[in-house]
């Protein structure tokens, strides 16, 4: 079973061989994988780093870190202020 369109996500930096790939190329290529290694993907897909399947480079970068919406923008913490009534 290869990669879909839907498992490569918006904020995703996915380079081969030093080269920024199209998706349809990438499900091209994960079309040759077994399930262990398309497993192994998905997993750094998540979390980013440098690896190689098959002999060819990888290098995953995520550019969104945190917490995000679906429409992009980044969730924001309440703010706080201790008070005479407040607990910690």
């Amino acid at each position: 079973m290869a990669l879909s369109k839907q498992s490569i996500r918006k904020g995703t930096i996915i380079l081969v061989d030093g080269e920024q790939i199209p998706k349809e190329e990438l499900i091209m290529i994960s079309e040759l994988w077994d399930d262990r290694q398309e497993n192994f993907f998905r997993k750094m897909m998540k979390q980013g780093g440098k690896f190689s399947i098959n002999k060819v480079p990888f290098e995953i970068t995520i550019e969104q870190d945190g917490k995000v919406r679906s429409d992009g923008t980044r969730e924001k913490a309440p703010i706080v202020v201790p008070g005479e009534d407040s607990r910690f």
